[in-house]
């Protein structure tokens, strides 16, 4: 028996790099270890899904666009913190592991906190407290429903 096909969920995010050892090294000195990789990709474990680092050129062929030209910037990928001091620590870990500065954390007219970074390959990631978001203990977000 097929199970039903669930449309909105998203299980692999995959992130193009122009050197993968480079970028392996700037997510480990995060603290954050491959569950699998090969020469040309790493895989990370993340609740309920997985975030892959791709060669930008291995990426183009597998995606059948041999030579391409990928991009980057035009995605904002988050990660949500249970209060604004993990927000300022996890911010100043990623510029130590060598991201660069977009925007650093401060109050935001959604009633939040939050700042950006780009890591080497200019890939942007948000750190955010949403004060009427949950993070639960496990890392996981619940987004509570309208009252």
């Amino acid at each position: 028996m097929t199970k039903p096909i669930t449309p909105q969920r998203v299980n692999l995010v995959t992130l193009g790099v122009a050197d993968l050892e480079r970028s392996k090294a700037f997510y480990g000195a995060l603290g954050w270890r491959p569950a699998d990789e090969t020469p040309s990709v790493a895989f990370y474990r993340m609740q309920g899904m997985a975030l892959g680092l791709f060669g930008l050129a291995d990426l183009a062929e597998d995606q059948g666009r041999k030579g391409a030209a990928l991009g980057t910037g035009a995605v904002t990928l988050a990660q949500n913190f249970p209060d604004r001091g993990s927000v300022d620590a996890a911010f100043d870990i990623a510029l130590s592991a060598g991201a660069t500065s977009l925007k650093r954390p401060e109050e935001v007219f959604w009633g939040g906190y939050s700042g950006y970074y780009a890591d080497p390959d200019g890939h942007v990631w948000e750190l955010a407290h949403n004060p009427f978001w949950i993070v639960n203990d496990d890392g996981t977000l619940t987004i509570p429903d309208p009252e």
